[in-house]
């Protein structure tokens, strides 16, 4: 279903299928740490490391969808997703190695 947003151009709506996908995708993703738990020492996450980056991960996804519906131009669509998979790496480094030295950051 397409719906137009103060212009001619349509705009796609989020829908549950996608979001389906976003879940989907992350849980794929967490279970490359999952299994190489199983096979070596070099990887020890706990119960919250899987829950902090299944919200990075699932929020990262769900925020790219949202601006890949909501916004019109393919322009700002790519410069949407870059920001977004930045703000993702970034945080992501901050958590894991401490890029900047915040209180979250990890050892």
């Amino acid at each position: 279903m397409n719906i137009t947003a103060g212009g001619n151009a349509p705009v796609r709506q989020v829908r549950a299928k996608h979001l389906l996908y976003i879940l989907l995708g992350t849980a794929a993703i967490l279970l490359v740490p999952l299994v190489a738990m199983q096979f070596t020492s070099e990887v020890n996450w706990t119960g919250s490391d899987f829950i902090v980056a299944g919200a990075l991960l699932g929020g990262a996804g769900m925020l790219l969808e949202l601006a890949t519906s909501k916004l019109r131009t393919r322009r700002t669509r790519m410069i949407a997703g870059a920001v977004i998979l930045l703000g993702l790496l970034f945080v992501w480094g901050e958590l894991a190695v401490g890029l900047v030295g915040s209180p979250f950051a990890g050892s």
